[in-house]
């Protein structure tokens, strides 16, 4: 695994946010996808810790990213809010 990386997701309807940054904390990349897009850029990236709010389709993409060897992290929405 790319234990240098690590990916937030903001999952919503149509088109997802991703932040990726180092374990040093710099920004390596901010990217908006839609679902195919975020699905293709996953299948494509290397394995890396993602981590996600849990909501509705959470569990789904989870198991689907689990498919590509990303190592996943669901989180209560209480613990996000301090970071939007």
């Amino acid at each position: 695994m790319n234990e240098g990386i690590i990916i937030g997701v903001d999952l919503a309807k149509n088109v997802f946010q991703l932040h990726g940054a180092r374990r040093d904390r710099q920004v390596e990349f901010r990217k908006k996808l839609s679902r195919a897009q975020f699905a293709r850029f996953c299948a494509d990236h290397p394995p890396a810790l993602i981590a996600m709010e849990v909501c509705a389709t959470a569990h789904f993409w989870a198991r689907e990213l689990e498919k590509y060897g990303h190592d996943l992290r669901l989180i209560p929405p209480i613990y996000v809010k301090p970071f939007i």
